[in-house]
């Protein structure tokens, strides 16, 4: 069995990993699979929680699909900037089904990581469907589909970890440049993750949403 150090971990290029396996198409040997799992139980150590080793297959297949899953579709409405950043965007998500989790964990990090375990499992093939109109039923008793009407959103994008301490800047910083206002729902938001935990630079979007379309 290949291990490595939390100290390996450190002198390692988290890019250059996932390019290693990731790269090349032919099945992973029982060494890289190791590997891989071993820097996904790194990761999640940091964020209090363990991967079960059973979680072999469903990384190994995220990995190696990491760019095939269908995107969420949405309607661009307008991009705000100041001297060449981009503040936020607004747009418009139909209506569609959402596979939900419910989590309540001490720490923020524990909920969205045990969270995200469980939808990889869903979209790894632990289903019985496919496709939108027709959405998997879940094995897993925890996941739920739930239809949502349209929603009209202002995203903002950040890089890095999610943290109840990130989170907390980054809502405070977008309320800051919208203003006070009634337009959105105040009693919630929405984050957005675009790559799996084990990703140290991946891209994030704090998500305020529209009373009205």
């Amino acid at each position: 069995m290949a291990l490595i150090s939390l100290e390996d971990l450190d002198g390692l290029d988290d890019d250059q990993l996932d390019d290693d396996i990731t790269d090349n198409p032919e099945p992973m040997d029982e060494e890289d699979r190791d590997r891989l799992l071993t820097h996904w139980q790194a990761v999640a150590s940091t964020h209090h929680v363990s991967v079960p080793p059973d979680m072999t297959g469903p990384i190994q297949e995220m990995t190696h699909n990491n760019q095939q899953r269908e995107p969420l579709p949405f309607t661009p409405i307008t991009c705000h900037e100041k001297m060449e950043e981009v503040l936020y965007e607004e747009r418009l998500y139909p209506a569609g089904n959402w596979a939900c989790v419910t989590e309540a964990e001490g720490l923020y990090e524990q909920s969205v990581s045990l969270g995200f375990m469980k939808l990889m499992r869903f979209i790894c093939k632990e289903n019985s469907k496919e496709f939108q109109t027709d959405p998997p039923r879940p094995s897993d008793s925890g996941i739920t589909i739930v239809y949502r009407e349209p929603i009209r959103i202002i995203a903002r994008t950040f890089f890095g970890s999610t943290t109840e301490e990130t989170l907390t800047r980054q809502i405070d910083l977008l309320w800051e440049i919208l203003g006070v206002g009634d337009d959105f729902h105040r009693d919630g938001y929405m984050v957005a993750a675009y790559e799996n935990p084990s990703i140290p630079r991946r891209r994030n979007e704090i998500w305020f949403i529209r009373r009205n379309l």
